[in-house]
């Protein structure tokens, strides 16, 4: 199997589409490397999933640099994108470009960041000038959670939707390698994706998209709820309860250790 590149994943684009996950760990990256898994999206969305925390705002960059560096260590094919959290590019430009760096220094192949505002832009030029790929991100931006008042669909109206049209298309002209779509309308998803010379992945957004990105936790069924738009390929969990309940017994029952 082939190392996945931006240039690789660019070129699938109307050819190919791909189902991405994130990952946080060596061990769960190398197992979606094995299986084929083109893109591992080291996410902010650990806040939730591993960190016990409600949303993705108390993840900090030291998170994410060691969750990159423990990623990369398990995948061998992947494309690696670091999630700058929240905080780490919205205030200095010049912190977020060393942030960014960080990031590709920890193993990461790209770095990905929320909205497209002109200081957005601004960034994304200047960061894929000084050759750090960016992952573009439009639709409901989960950092922007305590301005929408929760994880609300956006595009439903009009305005909403030709801004997020607008929104994908300056990503585009910025420099982004890709732009993810999350919690739009699937037409919506479709002009955009029509419209778009780089490829588009999808979270809540239809299946036009050229890629799709599935959180591990929800896929694997370790999450207590599994949003609409997402499917529990396996229910882990149950699993991993009854091997640590059965583990608990035998240790009762003095059966482990075995000799």
């Amino acid at each position: 199997m082939k190392k996945w590149t931006v240039s690789a994943v660019v070129a699938a684009k109307g050819k190919e589409k791909l189902g991405c996950v994130t990952a946080y760990d060596a061990a769960f990256a190398r197992l979606a490397d094995e299986a084929g898994v083109p893109i591992l999206l080291v996410g902010d969305s650990m806040g939730n999933n591993v960190l016990g925390f409600s949303n993705t705002l108390n993840v900090e960059l030291a998170d994410t640099l060691r969750a990159t560096a423990a990623v990369c260590r398990g995948a061998k094919d992947a494309l690696v994108v670091a999630d700058l959290p929240f905080g780490s590019y919205q205030g200095n430009e010049d912190a977020a470009v060393e942030n960014a760096i960080a990031c590709i220094k920890a193993g990461a192949d790209a770095v990905k960041l929320e909205g497209a505002t002109a200081a957005v832009c601004a960034l994304i030029r200047r960061l894929t000038g000084a050759g750090v790929p960016v992952l573009a991100h439009v639709g409901m931006q989960p950092q922007s959670v305590n301005i929408y008042g929760g994880f609300k669909r956006q595009g439903k109206t009009r305005e909403e939707a030709e801004r997020i049209f607008a929104d994908a298309k300056a990503v585009e002209a910025a420099g982004a390698f890709m732009v993810t779509l999350e919690c739009i309308p699937a037409d919506l998803a479709a002009q955009i994706t029509a419209a778009l010379k780089i490829p588009t992945i999808g979270i809540g957004a239809g299946g036009v998209c050229d890629a799709q990105w599935m959180v591990m936790h929800d896929l694997l069924g370790l999450n207590e709820k599994v949003p609409g738009f997402a499917v529990k390929y396996l229910d882990l969990a149950s699993l991993v309860r009854d091997a640590f309940s059965r583990y608990v017994l035998d240790v009762k029952n003095g059966e482990f250790p075995p000799v």
